[in-house]
């Protein structure tokens, strides 16, 4: 697949809600996943790392109110989008999320994703 083909799959993918899906058809074995400081873990290297940190993310959620995942940007092997969500997490309470996210890809996998938004906490 090219970038933009991936980049459409996975926003096609996240606005269904199958993120996990997602991280399965899409990702690289050897993925690295990076997030801002402050975040809960700041960065995972696999896929199988990625599935957990995905899984651990959703766990949190109690209710989810609504989102919205942008349409990609592709510039040569890389893309990027913004992604929002409007969730009652457990323990914490109801908080927006926005987010960009801008990943690498290579041989029709993503190879690299970061997160930049500001941690709660």
């Amino acid at each position: 697949m090219t970038t933009q083909e991936v980049a459409d799959k996975l926003v096609a993918l996240c606005r269904e809600g199958k993120n996990m899906e997602a991280v399965n058809t899409l990702y690289s074995d050897d993925i690295v996943s990076i997030e801002p400081d402050g975040a809960p873990v700041k960065e995972v290297r696999g896929k199988e790392g990625v599935l957990g940190k995905t899984q651990q993310f959703f766990e949190m959620i109690e209710e989810m109110h609504g989102g919205h995942t942008s349409d990609p940007v592709v510039a040569g092997n890389h893309f990027s989008c913004s992604m929002s969500m409007d969730i009652t997490m457990k323990g914490v309470g109801r908080v927006n999320m926005d987010e960009i996210c801008v990943y690498e890809v290579k041989d029709g996998k993503i190879v690299r994703e970061e997160f930049f938004f500001t941690a709660m906490g």
